[in-house]
């Protein structure tokens, strides 16, 4: 049975308060890597929104219809990894063929998206707190906007410190890590407004 919250409410607080990057930590890999220029941050985030909400909406009717009559769920994982794998080979050949320049600074983490643990994090999410199918679509979209603010304002950040003067130990990862932290407490203050559990 899903639970008696509002879509809208379950689509601000996937962006601010359970933001998957900055208070679940999900899909770091590729947030630390391509965060290096907003460009390319805001393709890998557009593609990540999209995949996201695509296989949440796809996972949820298969979840639905096809492993919850006959108790397939020692079946979920594996089924719902399928969808996503399938989705984002589509997601990837249509780059490849219309947006090339994008597809190529991507590089490795565009196929990489398949293993982004964000994106099964949603669907995971989705089955354990009973989501409705308006409410799992729009928490994957919240998600991934969350997700795609999240290293959009990583990706301008670092740009804009890439001439500054640092000291040593604070550049590379580092600087990627103290940002990340300074983010992720500031949106804690939106903790109060919106919370889903």
């Amino acid at each position: 049975m899903a639970p008696n919250i509002s879509p809208l409410i379950i689509f601000i607080a996937s962006i601010f308060t359970s933001n998957m990057i900055l208070n679940n930590f999900l899909g770091m890999c590729s947030y630390l890597s391509v965060s290096t220029e907003y460009k390319t941050a805001t393709g890998l985030g557009m593609a990540v929104t999209l995949v996201l909400v695509l296989t949440t909406a796809i996972n949820w009717l298969v979840y639905t219809f096809i492993i919850v009559p006959p108790e397939l769920y020692y079946l979920q994982y594996i089924i719902f990894i399928m969808v996503i794998a399938a989705l984002v080979q589509i997601l990837e050949m249509g780059m490849d063929r219309y947006m090339p320049d994008l597809h190529a600074k991507l590089g490795i983490f565009l196929p990489l998206i398949t293993v982004n643990c964000a994106i099964l994090g949603v669907t995971l999410f989705m089955v354990i707190r009973h989501y409705n199918f308006i409410q799992s679509v729009l928490f994957s979209l919240g998600s991934g906007l969350g997700w795609w603010l999240a290293i959009n304002m990583l990706a301008a950040i670092r740009e804009k410190l890439a001439s500054a003067k640092l000291p040593p130990g604070v550049k590379g990862p580092a600087l990627s890590f103290i940002i990340t932290g300074i983010m992720a407490m500031a949106f804690i203050g939106f903790s109060g407004i919106f919370t889903i559990q």
